[in-house]
């Protein structure tokens, strides 16, 4: 009896003990994000992301995400990370830009005619192309860019808005980036730089009118319940970027790195079908409430674009103009890279 018990603890002392070395022998990757289930960047983290990566290593490999900025803002994530506190992140695209300014091509007013053309010209060959610059300019090894949101749409509680001239006089919300400050100020309106978290108030009290935010959070935030005004002009697309520290991703090993960047993929993939199903159900939702959902015709949309032109005036030296003109002219803009080039934006 002795012998059987003693050999029952033996097997499960090595039971134990092999359990113990497949642990230590994972690699976690902790995980940074104000992302969160139930919108497209959480929802593809944990239906891509996560298992993709389980998928690939056999479990030697696993992400461990932390949702809704519990560990980190977007900025500071990045930080964290340079530190070792965690691996992956995401954030903005401009948000990226406190490390280096490979990804700013993506927040060029315009460089994008739709959702479409945004996903497949990153898909195919920008992100990668912008990433490699990131992974020597910035410290981070960007794995992936996606929309959050698709493009940014004009919301506003006074009048209709057709043309840029409409917008005169009008105190417009902007965040703290100077793109979006010079591309209210060009059409006219009075740029006040707003919080977000306040916005709503804002809007009910007059402080400021307008607003140009993408659609899918407009609705979340219920702004279209005092913004009664919309006009679908695009322009500046919401990038998002996913990173890991460049440190910690040159300390993988080759099959490592290739589990990554495969979970990274599908990661991608995925985020851009609910995001394209996220923006269709925000613009539905504010069209249903709103008393003017505008939609400009070709010349109208030339003038919003002259707008723009000074904004990449104030950005040049942050992207290649080879490059944007690439862009450019993937998507038949000739007009447009005519106008930049004239005005030396190019």
């Amino acid at each position: 009896m002795r012998v059987k018990t003693v050999g029952k603890l033996l097997c499960a002392v090595s039971v134990v003990a092999m359990f113990t070395q497949t642990v230590a022998a994972e690699t976690v990757l902790k995980l940074g994000t104000v992302g969160r289930l139930g919108m497209p960047i959480g929802d593809a983290i944990d239906q891509a992301l996560i298992p993709t990566l389980e998928k690939v290593s056999g479990g030697k490999m696993t992400v461990e995400p932390h949702y809704r900025g519990s560990l980190c803002g977007e900025q500071t994530c990045g930080e964290q990370a340079n530190q070792g506190l965690l691996q992956l992140w995401t954030s903005s695209t401009a948000n990226f830009g406190n490390f280096g300014t490979s990804l700013s091509i993506f927040d060029l007013p315009y460089i994008f005619k739709s959702i479409e053309d945004a996903d497949r010209i990153s898909s195919e060959w920008l992100a990668k192309k912008q990433c490699d610059i990131a992974a020597e300019e910035a410290g981070h090894v960007c794995l992936t860019v996606y929309s959050s949101g698709g493009f940014r749409q004009l919301g506003n509680a006074l009048r209709p808005v057709h043309v840029p001239s409409d917008m005169e006089g009008i105190k417009w919300r902007v965040t703290k980036s100077p793109i979006e400050y010079t591309l209210i100020k060009n059409w006219g309106a009075v740029p006040v730089p707003y919080d977000w978290t306040a916005l709503y108030q804002g809007l009910q009290t007059g402080v400021v009118s307008g607003q140009y935010v993408a659609t899918p959070w407009q609705h979340i935030a219920k702004l279209h319940e005092v913004s009664k005004y919309y006009t679908e002009i695009g322009g500046s697309w919401s990038g998002n970027q996913l990173s890991m520290d460049k440190r910690q991703y040159d300390a993988l090993s080759d099959e490592e790195r290739e589990w990554l960047h495969a979970a990274a993929q599908a990661f991608g993939e995925r985020v851009q079908e609910l995001d394209r199903q996220w923006v269709e159900d925000g613009n539905a939702a504010i069209k249903a409430s709103v008393t003017e959902w505008y939609s400009p015709n070709d010349e109208e949309l030339a003038l919003w674009r002259e707008g723009a032109i000074d904004a990449w005036i104030n950005a040049k030296g942050t992207f290649d103009p080879e490059t944007a003109t690439r862009v450019l002219e993937e998507q038949g803009m000739t007009d447009f890279i005519a106008q930049l080039k004239q005005a030396g934006a190019l």
